[in-house]
């Protein structure tokens, strides 16, 4: 069986990658990750200063999955570079995210950042609960996607993915825009809300912050909606993301149009071996089905229709 896949010219052995957020805060948790099994990793966004984020509590786990108001919590560029240097004898693809106010901001991060050992920059321009970044600043427009997506375009020769939110409706207008501005894959989605937990012990949020973005199973079936939708918009390819805890939970993307799927949550629930589990989900999946390469099955809920 055949379970690598190939986004944008890059290629993964298996198609689960390490979503921005989670773990990829320094080269050596990018080989930990690694070594567990992911086809690919995505780092923290980074932003052009040092950002501090939002204070603690920031986490929250509920019945459905898990609520975070982080804040894009990261050391800065130039921090940054000095950890994710050296990065070509890691055995997987290493995924850039950056962050800014605006597509000035974006060009000047794909300037100063980008120029190294990175496979690809991913634009997080989604985040649901940081002011002046993601959909608190309008990014998700198609207009602002379009804009900040050329811009970086203008500014590196790595590919390009742009991370949606899945509260940019119709969703399917937003990744033609970054189609348009140049994107060579979208990443769906991001988390989605801003939600909100309440303590009704003292009838205040939980959350420092307040709000914060939704992520887990609770997100899946979005996402996957999502992925669907974006299939029918664009021609280049998809990464899905959202509430990705099982091999199931990755088909059912791949079968809506993704051609990988990035894992975050679901290191919560079922370690860092999430990987190598879901992977092994996929092949026993296949084996069963006696699917022979993830392309036999790849967009097939839109193949059905026809």
């Amino acid at each position: 069986m055949d379970i690598s896949t190939n986004i944008a010219g890059i290629n993964l052995t298996n198609p689960t990658m390490l979503a921005s957020g989670i773990m990829g805060v320094s080269r050596a948790s990018l080989n930990n990750v690694i070594k567990n099994g992911a086809g690919a990793c995505v780092i923290k966004s980074i932003s052009l200063e040092e950002r501090a984020g939002h204070a603690a509590p920031n986490i929250i786990t509920f019945a459905g999955g898990m609520m975070n108001a982080i804040g894009y919590s990261n050391p800065g560029v130039d921090q940054a570079k000095k950890e994710f240097s050296d990065l070509k004898d890691l055995s997987a693809p290493i995924i850039a995210s950056i962050i800014g106010q605006d597509e000035k901001e974006f060009a000047m991060m794909a300037e100063k950042f980008l120029p190294g050992e990175f496979a690809a920059v991913e634009l997080a321009l989604s985040c649901p609960h940081t002011p002046g970044y993601g959909t608190l600043a309008g990014q998700n427009t198609p207009r602002n996607t379009e804009k900040i997506t050329r811009a970086v375009k203008e500014n590196t020769k790595l590919p390009i993915f742009v991370k949606i939110s899945p509260d940019s409706q119709p969703i399917g207008e937003v990744a033609k825009a970054a189609e348009a501005g140049g994107a060579d894959a979208i990443t769906a989605t991001n988390t989605m809300g801003p939600g909100m937990i309440i303590d009704i012990q003292t009838g205040q949020p939980i959350l420092d912050f307040k709000i914060g973005g939704i992520s887990g199973p609770a997100l899946h079936p979005i996402a996957v909606r999502c992925i669907y939708d974006i299939y029918k918009s664009v021609t280049i390819p998809i990464i899905g993301c959202g509430g990705v805890t099982y091999g199931k939970d990755a088909l059912a993307m791949l079968m809506a149009g993704a051609s990988a799927v990035q894992i975050g949550t679901g290191i919560y629930y079922r370690g860092l071996e999430v990987f190598k589990k879901v992977t092994q989900e996929i092949k026993d999946f296949m084996q069963d089905k006696k699917y022979k390469s993830l392309k036999d099955f790849i967009a097939l809920t839109h193949k059905l229709e026809k």
